[in-house]
């Protein structure tokens, strides 16, 4: 598992790694759209990444990871958007591949904010659109 994910980082350099969700099931159902390819985008709140979190870089390929911590597949971020929670379009929300509307992804990224250190609607997040480089499962 360590060897796989070193060798990864060698061929990826710069590299960072992420789980997606907050929860093993989530994490599994959200890794899952990505490979469908009805995922393309993921949100973070701007405070997390102020405080830590692996910051999107575009052209940067990153690697995401099973919630066990082994490698689920590497994407590239091709676009990023600083804006408001609020401020969320419809085709952003519809990107993120969860929901099939802006209000249901309204409501379950409150739910979700609000389980990781608060929810607000003018709070700041960084939207980031991806494309799937490689599946490794």
């Amino acid at each position: 598992m360590v060897e796989q994910l070193e060798a990864l980082k060698l061929r990826y350099p710069g590299a960072e790694t992420f789980k997606f969700g907050d929860s093993a099931s989530l994490s599994e159902t959200l890794l899952s759209l990505v490979r469908s390819g009805r995922k393309v985008a993921t949100c973070s709140a701007l405070r997390d990444l102020e405080k830590g979190e692996p910051v999107p870089v575009i052209g940067r390929r990153d690697i995401a990871l099973n919630w066990d911590d082994t490698p689920a597949l590497v994407i590239e971020t091709v676009e990023l958007i600083e804006c408001r929670f609020d401020e969320v379009t419809e085709e952003m929300a519809l990107a993120e591949g969860e929901d099939d509307s802006l209000e249901a992804w309204r409501a379950g990224h409150a739910g979700y904010f609000e389980r990781n250190g608060g929810f607000s609607p003018d709070m700041m997040i960084v939207w980031e659109r991806f494309v799937l480089v490689e599946d490794l499962s």
